[in-house]
């Protein structure tokens, strides 16, 4: 049976729909593309939610401090770190430096030695001296052997003489032998005490030219090389007067000078907040130890010793110390401050503000802060301690943006 035009036009397959279908999952594919380009680049910090790079910002951290408990300040002054056993060691007496075994910072411990000076001389006169010594010692025994035969030829002459048949001055010349030699084994004896204490001298100067630490402390100058000449006096010229200074540091305390118009506001035993001008967060606990019952008339102060409740490596001599006395001791707790960086904090809307930052993005978050303590505010509500928040906010920063730190 034929087929007419029509059936056969039915037949035919429509490829502009086949186009089209083809066309339209491309589009699927690209924009399938597109969203997981976005998503990591989201997670990854390439672009911000708001169609940016990521914004380089400066953080910090809300910090948590003690508040002032416990007593009131009555007083505030300044002064500085001293050790109550500093010594600039030196020698007995004067000589050549030949060695020196300590460097600025060391730990040396008492009776450990410093240094050696030249004891060339002082080897040759104990040289000299112990000869001496061996010298007296042996005219002490020969005159020993003379005196026992000088008292055998006495008591044999005696025995004589009551016999009749020794001669009295035979007699006499034998007894002034006797007490002669008696003499002078006791002079000898004399000689040799001598020079055994000349000996003792020149062991004692051989001693002196090694010096030794009095006490164990840190080394904090070294004030002479090998080679120089070093003199307890000052000689002048390149003479040294000192090989080290030691400082005890177990014996640091604070020296304060308070004005005599507040000295009764200072008592021995009250108790003192210092504070060193290198660590201004770190409150140390002290005491006052002494008043010195004297005044300086040019100053019109009195010298006030304090001393720290524990001592530490950080707290050093000479170092600058704030003190503040405190008053009597209240029962009133002891208060936890939160503070925040003041130019982390914004205005915004007629409130205070921070941008926090958790994860990567940051948070908007509003807050109360109270006083202001120097580049720092005191924060009341809407922060933790620990909390990181963005100083300087530049001000393309929105709530959700993605930061980066900088470095």
């Amino acid at each position: 049976m034929p087929l007419d035009q029509d059936s056969l036009n039915r037949l035919k397959i429509d490829r502009s729909a086949r186009a089209s279908s083809s066309g339209g999952w491309k589009w699927v594919i690209v924009a399938l593309v597109v969203m997981v380009l976005a998503f990591l680049g989201f997670r990854g910090g390439w672009l911000s939610p708001a169609g940016g790079a990521a914004v380089e910002v400066r953080l910090a951290l809300v910090r948590e401090k003690g508040g002032e408990g416990g007593g009131t300040t009555v007083l505030n002054a300044s002064g500085y770190v001293t050790a109550r056993r500093e010594a600039t060691v030196s020698a007995k007496m004067t000589g050549k430096v030949i060695e020196v075994l300590v460097e600025e910072g060391r730990r040396v411990e008492a009776n450990q030695i410093l240094a050696r000076l030249d004891a060339s001389n002082l080897t040759a006169n104990r040289r000299l001296a112990e000869a001496q010594v061996h010298s007296a010692q042996l005219l002490l025994r020969e005159t020993q052997a003379q005196l026992v035969e000088a008292r055998q030829r006495y008591d044999r002459t005696k025995g004589l003489q009551v016999e009749g048949v020794a001669s009295k001055s035979e007699f006499d010349k034998a007894e002034a032998d006797f007490k002669s030699l008696e003499a002078r084994l006791e002079r000898q004896s004399a000689d040799v005490v001598v020079s055994s204490r000349s000996l003792e001298i020149w062991d004692q100067q051989l001693e002196d030219a090694i010096i030794r630490a009095p006490f164990s402390g840190i080394v904090t100058a070294k004030n002479a090389q090998p080679g120089e000449v070093i003199s307890p006096m000052s000689a002048g010229g390149f003479t040294r007067t000192g090989i080290c200074t030691l400082v005890d540091m177990e014996s640091l305390e604070i020296e304060v000078d308070v004005n005599e118009s507040f000295l009764n506001r200072v008592s021995a035993g009250q108790k003192v907040e210092a504070t060193l001008d290198a660590y201004t967060d770190w409150k140390i606990p002290a005491k006052v130890i002494a008043i010195i019952p004297t005044a300086d008339r040019q100053k019109a102060t009195v010298k006030v010793r304090v001393g720290f409740d524990t001592l530490d490596p950080r707290i050093l001599p000479q170092m600058g110390v704030k003190v503040a006395f405190r008053g009597v001791e209240s029962t009133a707790p002891v208060v936890i401050r939160r503070t925040v960086a003041r130019v982390a904090v914004q205005e915004r809307e007629g409130r205070q503000i921070v941008w926090v930052v958790k994860e990567g993005r940051v948070e908007r978050r509003a807050i109360k802060t109270g006083e202001v303590d120097g580049e720092e505010i005191q924060v009341l509500a809407g922060l933790s301690s620990g909390d990181r928040v963005v100083l300087d906010p530049p001000a393309q920063l929105v709530d959700g943006a993605t930061v980066r730190e900088r470095k």
